[in-house]
């Protein structure tokens, strides 16, 4: 397709390996939070990549690509980790810092910030 406006989000972020490499970005940012790292305090490093997966999956699949998340719900994987509305914010920083580091364009910021914004009910207690 020619026209980026019918080409699918998955398409316009560059596909997986771009998405493999944000994903890598932001958990690598998440870690390092001083708020956030507690989240993966005490995590085997299996543990760890299988999660960095499960992130790729959710985001391609999301994105309108062809690869399947195949993770719990979002209510039932973050249940009990007590995530607060200030847990959030932070990620959400994060998650906007890591975008803009790979220059992703300002539409598909905002698409990929939608549909994760809207997992928010299912995460923050």
């Amino acid at each position: 397709m020619t026209d980026d406006t019918l080409d699918t989000l998955y398409v316009r972020l560059g596909g997986y390996d771009a998405i493999a490499a944000v994903a890598a970005d932001l958990i690598a940012r998440l870690q390092a939070d001083d708020r956030l790292g507690r989240f993966w305090r005490h995590r085997g490093d299996d543990g760890l990549r299988r999660e960095k997966q499960l992130l790729i999956e959710f985001l391609c699949a999301n994105a309108g690509g062809n690869l399947l998340y195949t993770g719990r719900d979002m209510a039932t994987t973050h249940l009990g980790m007590k995530i607060d509305e200030a847990d959030w914010q932070r990620f959400a920083e994060h998650l906007r810092d890591t975008l803009a580091s790979f220059e992703v364009g300002a539409q598909e910021q905002k698409d990929v910030l939608a549909f994760v914004e809207s997992t928010k009910s299912e995460i923050v207690e």
